[in-house]
């Protein structure tokens, strides 16, 4: 139904779905790992029950509370920001820094922010403490999935991620070359624009063209 890769981990295949904008849908084995599930971009209810689900911040292009009742399941853990929890009773909150194990993977939440684009009114889009992003580490496979964010120093400072998905549109997180500068900074040995929108793709593969050590892939994640 849609776009897929795999990824071979220490504990098997990573089978990736690239649902569409920011939405993913990580399969490992038996389990499943939603990544803002969102109605707009397919349905739900057809969809497999999770085990985790990961909610980046409270846009409603990213929260949907239906989407997360569909494939909630009584063993379901949800974790999201604080200002996503009135939203989702019983979920659990994660703040910047913060790490935890689930249904037996680590996942740590990265800040995910603006510094440069701002709302007519100064306000950041994205403000500082509002957003996560997220790292699942997989066996040996560490995923970043950022959010929607800029290329932030936290961003920066990550290490050995094998897999990064990072934003592409403006104004509401990064330029391609702010994608390509994040990028050489951390190194991801595979990387994923994603929530691009209109954004020219192409720029990005041509900044990075000389990064022999960072393959971009290009999925459809509008």
């Amino acid at each position: 139904m849609f776009e897929t890769d795999v990824v071979k981990t220490s504990v098997g295949e990573l089978k990736i779905s690239f649902v569409g904008h920011g939405t993913l849908q990580f399969a490992l084995g038996d389990a499943v790992i939603h990544v803002d599930p969102v109605s707009r971009e397919a349905d739900y209810t057809r969809m497999p029950k999770a085990d985790l689900v990961l909610i980046t911040h409270e846009h409603g292009d990213h929260l949907d509370a239906d989407a997360i009742a569909a494939v909630r399941a009584k063993d379901t853990v949800v974790i999201l920001t604080e200002r996503c929890a009135a939203a989702v009773p019983g979920s659990t909150v994660m703040k910047n820094g913060d790490v935890r194990t689930v249904a037996g993977l680590k996942v740590e939440a990265v800040p995910a922010y603006n510094v440069v684009h701002k709302r007519p009114s100064g306000e950041p889009f994205h403000p500082r403490g509002n957003g996560n992003g997220y790292v699942i580490t997989f066996g040996d496979t560490r995923v970043y999935v950022a959010g929607d964010t800029e290329n932030i120093p936290e961003m920066k400072q990550l290490k050995d991620v094998d897999v990064a998905f990072l934003p592409m549109n403006l104004p509401y997180t990064m330029t391609p070359a702010m994608v390509a500068d994040a990028a050489r900074a951390f190194r991801p040995k595979v990387l994923y624009p994603y929530h691009f929108g209109k954004t020219n793709t192409a720029e990005l593969t041509r900044l990075l063209a000389g990064e022999k050590s960072i393959e971009v892939r290009i999925r459809k994640m509008e």
